[in-house]
């Protein structure tokens, strides 16, 4: 699959077919592992979309989602579906665009009561900036929709825990209100997709409709049909947000345009038609920019600065600034790109791609160390 592909993931059944029919002949394509893929074009053919069903549940999710990561390495992954509203100005089928994820369920239990620990992952800014500009836009609605019926799309939180919240009453509503009072919809798998793309360097962008109101009234509401309703607003929404992410690119992060001078650094010019960028360079082939590298000795250069990135980590570990379990994991992840990129092969260059990826998720929060590995990911991709 190409690199501007894009992954789509859904819960339930509802919304799996929401997005199913705006795809353009799906082929089936099995994992390994069981897990079943469909594999589709977006109208005019501008977006290749491999989509799965999660099942219920931040754990489920999470290790899919990481799964169609690894085998995809999509530019994206998007997680589409319902939710529960939980603010009275997103009405039933409006659209909210997760600007941040909430895993609301964590937290310690003491003598004077139970204290939130809560995680947060928030959405890559340029994933959150084509949101916005489409939500504008209004080019993701169906055409034939009714005007008084047309949805508005929110932006803001979503919470995700391990149950359905169905009351305005319960101890859990008040808990929500008490810790996450911005949450804009609360649901059950964004939380394990977020994580999922944390560590493998993945930008992920989470999607609901709403389908009820979390207030007592899901059964009615779901009888009114507004899962089916609020699943194909997600979808349109999402489907056009991914074919748009598809025609400008794969998303590159703050991280990957760090430092332009290092080497193996490209730049892609997607400018339509005889679109010209001005900039000064040691090669210029076709689209790609090279700087300040031999473009015929990429693969000496990345195993000196895996060796560099090696002693780096080994000098933040001994100054505390990374902890002895990430360091351990961030070498492991080292090590399998040090063997994949002595393979010298296509299937070496994806899984070297793959553990860079992965170890930028691990150390991200040390800006040297991201930033660096943010140029090894892009001198990776262009080796031939």
């Amino acid at each position: 699959m190409s690199d501007n592909a894009v992954v789509i993931l859904t819960a339930l059944d509802v919304e799996y077919e929401a997005v199913r029919q705006r795809l353009s002949e799906p082929d089936l394509y099995r994992h390994p592992t069981g897990t079943r893929f469909e594999v589709g074009t977006l109208p005019g053919g501008v977006c290749r979309v491999a989509l799965a069903l999660v099942g219920k549940g931040n754990h489920a999710s999470a290790v899919l989602a990481e799964r169609a990561i690894n085998e995809f390495e999509p530019a994206a992954v998007l997680f589409v579906g319902v939710a529960g509203g939980l603010w009275p100005n997103v009405a039933l089928g409006d659209v909210v665009f997760g600007t941040h994820v909430y895993a609301y369920h964590g937290g310690t239990s003491e003598d004077d009561g139970l204290k939130a620990r809560p995680r947060v992952w928030e959405v890559p800014h340029e994933v959150n900036q084509v949101a916005h500009h489409l939500a504008r836009s209004g080019d993701w609605q169906d055409h034939h929709a009714e005007r008084a019926s047309v949805p508005r799309v929110h932006f803001g939180a979503i919470a995700a825990g391990e149950v359905v919240h169905d009351s305005r009453i319960s101890y859990e509503a008040r808990w929500m209100r008490q810790h996450y009072n911005d949450a804009l919809a609360i649901e059950m798998e964004a939380a394990g997709v977020a994580q999922a793309g944390h560590l493998n360097g993945s930008p992920v962008a989470v999607v609901r409709g709403i389908s009820d109101r979390a207030d007592g009234n899901k059964a009615a509401s779901d009888g009114a049909n507004w899962q089916a309703r609020a699943a194909a607003n997600a979808a349109s929404f999402a489907t056009t947000l991914a074919a748009q992410l598809s025609e400008e690119g794969e998303v590159v992060t703050m991280r990957d345009r760090h430092h332009p001078d290092q080497p193996g650094f490209t730049v892609h010019n997607n400018a339509a038609g005889a679109g010209q960028v001005g900039i000064q360079a040691a090669q210029v082939t076709g689209s790609t920019v090279h700087l300040g590298a031999s473009a015929g000795e990429p693969a000496r250069d990345l195993v000196a600065e895996l060796s560099s990135l090696r002693e780096l980590l080994m000098r933040k570990r001994s100054a505390g600034d990374l902890d002895e379990a990430t360091y351990e994991e961030a070498r492991a992840e080292l090590d399998i790109a040090d063997k994949a990129l002595a393979e010298r092969t296509p299937e070496g260059q994806s899984r070297l791609v793959r553990a860079l990826k992965k170890l930028r998720g691990l150390i991200e929060e040390t800006a040297e160390l991201a930033a660096k590995v943010g140029v090894l990911i892009t001198a990776a991709k262009g080796l031939s």
